[in-house]
């Protein structure tokens, strides 16, 4: 059964709000202002028809729009959408008390994501490759992906093909996909124990599509070309699964701002520093000290520096930051620093960030929430903080990138 609801307002996850008898009712793909039918359960509303439109309502880009799980708000006017992400970023510092402006988001440009995330699954007609519906297990499978780059969504046959041939669970599992300059580096994840005969065809599948490399649960099945990045004017070879930022032209735009931030500093500290996006950038200026707990990413950032030209002196520590932050005493020997952890942030390593000397800092985060938390932390003790980018790299989700600089005067010792 349908009820009539009246939207007010976009929640965290881009789903309309209803006000409904002192309570929420969450109804994806609505926008504010509009009057739509929906069947309720509990605070979830599943979307029947929409009544009044809101002049900001748009024609999505993908077929699978409202079905894939992917996307939230491809509905959404351009223009909109972008205030709704920056203030996103607004609203998490105003409830730390934090007072900033924040400047302009930066758009992402479809078909530009370099990751993609599939899930598959056997089924009695075929191969499912696609990805999950939201709040469920089922998986949409699709021909198209507006966010993605062009290379991924070309391979979409061959890719559900491949899933066959490793597929040794009738269980869902996952495939990674990533475009690098070598080629699509993909990684798969619980498809079950291959025997010889499936890892030999697959090899050959592999070999004859042009893969650059195929793993499967973290072994390397075969590896034609090592898949291959570029970081500013250095390749890294990077491993399989490895942390990248979603689209290159975000991951420029951040470093960008870092590396101006930190233009002036000798000695860098590159905290949760992954395969090096940030390090092997600044180390055209700077001599840097590169922390990060995955030890693949961290052999991957030392080979690559080491095999460049040009570079200054980069250094590495295998550390988890989490458990044991770099003290206020070690960061002293830094007068730069960059500290870009997971969505979790990085509440004690801001603590000892805190009580250090350091005078150039620069936090990025996925996350608005914990990033307004960490910069509270940094501002108590002493930063001030000069400005906040958000940065959209992922385009029609509800997550949003941020960079945030701050300075700390010099003691005088």
């Amino acid at each position: 059964m349908s009820t009539r609801f009246t939207i007010t307002k976009l929640g965290s996850q881009g789903d309309g709000i209803a006000a409904v008898d002192g309570s929420e009712v969450f109804i994806p793909f609505t926008l504010p202002g509009e009057t739509v039918t929906a069947a309720r359960q509990k605070d979830r509303g599943t979307l029947m028809s929409v009544l009044e439109a809101s002049p900001l309502r748009v024609d999505p880009e993908c077929r699978h729009f409202t079905e894939c799980g992917g996307c939230a708000l491809q509905h959404y006017e351009a223009e909109a959408y972008r205030h709704w992400k920056r203030d996103k970023v607004v609203h998490a510092l105003k409830g730390k008390g934090i007072a900033c402006e924040v400047e302009a988001l930066v758009p992402c440009a479809p078909h530009s994501r370099r990751r993609v995330v599939f899930s598959a699954r056997r089924t009695e007609t075929g191969m499912l490759l696609g990805f999950v519906r939201a709040l469920s297990s089922e998986i949409i499978p699709v021909e198209e992906c507006p966010i993605s780059l062009p290379p991924v969504i070309a391979a979409l046959n061959r890719l559900r093909a491949l899933a066959g041939l490793v597929c040794a669970t009738p269980k869902p599992f996952h495939m990674m996909v990533t475009v690098t300059a070598s080629g699509l580096d993909i990684a798969v994840q619980d498809a079950g124990k291959l025997g010889e005969n499936q890892r030999r065809i697959a090899s050959n599948f592999v070999l004859a599509e042009g893969f650059a490399r195929l793993a499967v649960d973290g072994e390397i099945i075969i590896e034609p070309k090592k898949p291959v990045v570029q970081f500013g004017s250095v390749a890294v070879a990077v491993p399989s699964g490895a942390f990248l930022q979603a689209t290159e032209a975000a991951e420029q735009t951040m470093a960008d701002l870092v590396g101006k931030h930190l233009s002036r500093a000798k000695k860098v500290a590159d905290l949760f520093s992954g395969c090096g996006s940030f390090a092997l950038r600044l180390a055209a200026k700077s001599e840097v000290h590169a922390v990060e707990a995955d030890a693949p990413a961290l052999a991957a950032l030392d080979h690559a520096f080491r095999f460049a030209g040009g570079l200054k002196r980069v250094t590495s520590e295998r550390r988890d930051l989490f458990r044991r932050p770099l003290t206020f005493k070690e960061l002293n020997a830094f007068d730069g620093l960059v500290f870009d952890p997971p969505r979790a942030g990085a509440e004690d390593q801001s603590k000892q960030i805190a009580r250090s000397d350091v005078p150039f800092v620069a936090a990025v985060s996925c996350n608005p929430v914990t990033l307004a938390r960490d910069l509270r932390i940094l501002l108590d003790g002493g930063y001030a903080l000069k400005s906040v980018t958000p940065i959209d790299q992922f385009l029609w989700s509800s997550h949003v990138e941020a960079v945030a600089l701050l300075e700390k005067p010099r003691r005088r010792r």
